[in-house]
């Protein structure tokens, strides 16, 4: 057992400053993941196109939601046996090791290699940060501490795709390709994270002799890696394609064989089935899987609403998003303020879903017209209910469980999450696209009979090709064609595009309203005034005491 995983008997509690020093090392690591995932989805077409690897470009983004969904809940089992620093650490190690190879990728197939290497790391950057606070904070403090995370959250939110969007642009730095510098940012970030974890990471741990589920682990594997590959692929294969309905029947599979592996293995399960009998625990699980499709599927088309109906660059349409970020920090500090001061986090996470339905059935009603101050205000709206509903339910999880199972508990979590945002991501994309084409074309039929548009196509006769071609789905692949059309004649297909959103908004309304109704469940338990750390710690002291 390394002398840093553990402290001297008595120690568990933590002050303000030591909190917040160990605090800025989290946050350095947690930053990694989140500014990854929007500055390389920002950057994903340039990198494709100089790697001469357009038609497989998703399964760069495939690899990477892959293995980091599968380490997440690994990371939590692991951490709670035998301590977070190393993992932490290994974590930090292992993203930074593969940002460096996925900079020197030589063509797709080898950068979608490189990125599941980097989501081995990313799975424990986001889950073992949370299950760390909850090491160091008491609960009833918890939240106006995790509050920061979420700050990072919706920083990279803004910072990755102005930073994919500069680099992008950048055909040559200092003789390398701009986008490469994508992934070289991460090696000396990551550095930095290390260090500073190393030098301030000491937390107390007992390590206890326990059976690894290696047979979990494995038909977790069987089960996630078909079912995210056809999430992800599914809409170029078709949902009834011949691969389609073989990853079902494999995923189908390896859940049997989980749930069987965690019944054998009880107490010492990757993921124990008694934890989804603590009725926090269990709405906890269902309310970020529900939250986590609304959230990142509805999200997702905010960001193309900036840039296809209101033309702006990922640059500039990052910079847009800064309501967005502000809700979340405003929301986070004012709502982790009201559980500090108050002891009850119950009415919270309701506070904030009914402010994500509010918002997500707003977007459904804006148009390619609707003023972009009134689309910023609704940014501003969704962040706040982001902010009121993600940290307080994570908080209200950890207090609901053994603090020896912190990491594991924080973890599933935020695996649920995650794989309600890939099914999101999916369905939304695949509705949206459903949709646009018969949108657009309803769109110009109607514009056909304004003399305005009549007269930009015969002052441009060369428009109405691209027009022609845009109205299939296949023209959809680059909307970059809109930017050389004239207003009036692009008019319509920004039209019938926010249409198309507006049906995937709504349907993500309607999916809130299920995570609203799960969150009416949530029971509200007295917040404890230890930390998981300090409460091990005295555990470890009466199991001592007994034993003499």
């Amino acid at each position: 057992m390394s002398s840093a995983d553990t402290t001297p008997e008595g120690e568990g509690d933590f002050t303000h400053r030591q909190i917040m020093t160990i605090l800025a090392g989290l946050m350095m690591g947690m930053f990694l993941a989140a500014l990854d995932q929007t500055i390389v989805a920002t950057a994903i077409r340039t990198i494709a196109d100089d790697l001469h690897g357009f038609s497989v470009q998703a399964w760069a983004t495939t690899a990477f939601l892959i293995t980091s969904t599968i380490s997440t809940p690994l990371y939590g089992k692991l951490s709670d046996i035998y301590g977070r620093r190393r993992f932490f650490l290994a974590a930090i190690g292992i993203f930074v090791v593969g940002s460096m190879l996925c900079g020197l990728a030589d063509n797709m197939y080898q950068l979608a290699a490189y990125r599941a290497v980097q989501g081995i790391g990313a799975g424990g950057l986001m889950s073992l940060a949370l299950a760390i606070i909850g090491d160091i904070v008491p609960p009833r403090e918890r939240a106006k501490y995790q509050g920061y995370f979420l700050a990072v959250f919706g920083s990279a939110s803004v910072l990755g795709p102005v930073l994919g969007g500069l680099f992008a642009e950048a055909d040559d730095l200092l003789g390398i390709a701009g986008w490469r510098y994508i992934f070289y940012i991460n090696v000396p970030l990551g550095l930095l994270a290390m260090v500073v974890v190393a030098r301030v990471l000491h937390l107390p741990h007992h390590r206890t002799d326990h059976r690894i589920d290696w047979p979990g682990a494995l038909a977790l594997i069987v089960c996630l890696v078909p079912l995210l590959t056809v999430a992800e692929q599914g809409r170029d294969w078709g949902w009834d394609s011949t691969r389609a309905i073989g990853c079902y029947v494999v995923g189908v599979i390896g859940l049997v064989a989980f749930i069987l592996a965690e019944r054998a293995y009880k107490d010492e399960a990757l993921l124990p089935l008694r934890l989804f009998r603590i009725r926090t625990f269990g709405v906890g699980a269902a309310s970020s899987f529900v939250v986590g499709m609304a959230m990142f599927g509805g999200l997702m088309m905010v960001p193309l609403y900036l840039q296809i109906v209101k033309g702006s660059t990922p640059m500039v349409a990052g910079l847009q998003m800064i309501p967005f970020v502000f809700g979340i920090m405003t929301g986070s500090i004012v709502f982790g303020q009201i559980i500090f001061r108050t002891g009850r986090y119950r009415v919270i996470p309701i506070i904030g879903s009914t402010l994500m339905l509010v918002a997500l059935f707003l977007f459904s009603l804006i148009t390619a017209d609707t003023p972009l101050p009134a689309v910023m205000a609704i940014m501003l709206l969704m962040g706040l209910g982001l902010g009121g509903n993600m940290q307080p339910m994570v908080t209200a999880v950890q207090n609901a469980v053994s603090p020896r199972e912190i990491g594991t508990a924080t973890s599933a979590v935020t695996f649920f999450r995650q794989m309600g945002g890939t099914l999101g991501t999916a369905v939304f994309l695949s509705v949206l696209f459903a949709a646009v084409p018969g949108k657009i074309r309803d769109a110009f039929t109607a514009a056909e009979s304004d003399p305005a548009f009549q007269q930009a196509l015969r002052d441009n006769p060369t428009q109405a090709q691209a027009l022609q071609a845009g109205q299939s789905t296949e023209g959809l692949n680059d909307t970059s064609f809109i930017n050389t059309l004239s207003d009036v004649v692009a008019h319509p297909f920004k039209v019938g595009f926010s249409e198309s959103m507006s049906l995937v908004f709504l349907l993500a309304a309607i999916i809130m309203i299920a995570g609203l109704a799960v969150v009416l469940f949530l029971p509200e338990l007295p917040l404890q005034n230890r930390s998981a750390a300090a409460a091990r710690a005295a555990e470890d002291r009466e199991a001592a005491a007994g034993a003499l």
